[in-house]
């Protein structure tokens, strides 16, 4: 079997994933590949994510491996055998490999959570802004490749929109919805924007005010998706040329604690709907 030249993000995920369960369980590549009757290469292969692995496969080396956490091992399953061929696929070549991944990582997303301090969040910013966002650039981008990221940051709103949404909460500081990253008409309707889509019962938008005292956890800018397991949660890190992923265990438990501090120290959803409307006012 051919191996893969440039695997995913979620791909990468689930060689990450047998790799740590074959650490924890104290074997050597070279046992494991005598579990499994192939090479060493080839469980390298696996565990790099350049090869993919049955379920059965993965059954069994889970089963080897002593562990007994189904759930998870469903999961991994779902990963190993997932042919989904999103989107996505029709921006490959043409954007960063990052937004493929990330939008990929968001299409099985159980729920997500943002908290931003410059920049509205990407899921819940118009096309005016987006391009804005873009477009900040030294050098700035050619024209057609603009377009490209901005039409496939839109495509990504699908998870809010489609008929079984992804549960959405995000928190957002005050100086992300002062800075005008473009014209005061832009502005305008990305504010209002902001206040429709935070009507919608499967989005909350928390705003942290300038004047409330003990803010904490507004600098820990980050996007985490909740995975079908906890195990499988990952944080994405978001930049304008594409996006960091975190997924050991420690870390997502620190992100998410983060978050916590962040939505406790933010507004109510409808005092902060309030305090956006009120910005409006100002313009």
């Amino acid at each position: 079997m051919a191996l893969r030249r440039d695997p995913t993000a979620r791909q990468l995920r689930l060689a990450a994933e047998l790799r740590r369960m074959r650490d924890t369980a104290g074997f050597s590549a070279r046992e494991a590949a005598i579990l499994l009757g192939v090479s060493s290469a080839q469980i390298s292969h696996i565990e790099s994510g350049l090869a993919g692995v049955s379920e059965e496969r993965l059954r069994r080396l889970a089963a080897n491996y002593s562990c007994t956490d189904e759930p998870f091992i469903d999961a991994l399953a779902a990963m190993a055998t997932d042919r989904t061929r999103g989107w996505w696929e029709e921006y490959r070549g043409s954007v960063p490999t990052a937004f493929l991944d990330l939008a990929e990582v968001e299409h099985h997303a159980t729920y997500r959570w943002d908290v931003d301090s410059l920049y509205v969040p990407g899921l819940l910013q118009t096309e005016d802004y987006a391009r804005a966002v873009f477009g900040d650039r030294i050098p700035a981008l050619p024209a057609a490749d603009l377009d490209r990221r901005v039409r496939h940051r839109m495509q990504r709103k699908v998870i809010l929109e489609r008929p079984s949404p992804v549960t959405f909460e995000a928190v957002v500081h005050e100086a992300a919805l002062r800075i005008r990253v473009s014209d005061r008409a832009a502005y305008r309707t990305q504010l209002a924007h902001l206040l429709d889509v935070s009507e919608a019962d499967h989005v909350t938008v928390r705003v942290i005010p300038f004047n409330l005292d003990g803010v904490t956890g507004a600098g820990n800018v980050m996007m985490y998706v909740g995975g079908a397991v906890p195990r499988l949660d990952t944080v994405v890190r978001d930049a304008p040329n594409g996006a960091v992923f975190v997924d050991a265990e420690a870390q997502l438990s620190s992100f998410r604690a983060h978050f916590r501090k962040a939505e406790a120290s933010s507004l109510d959803p409808e005092r902060s709907r309030d305090f956006i409307h009120s910005l409006t006012k100002d313009l």
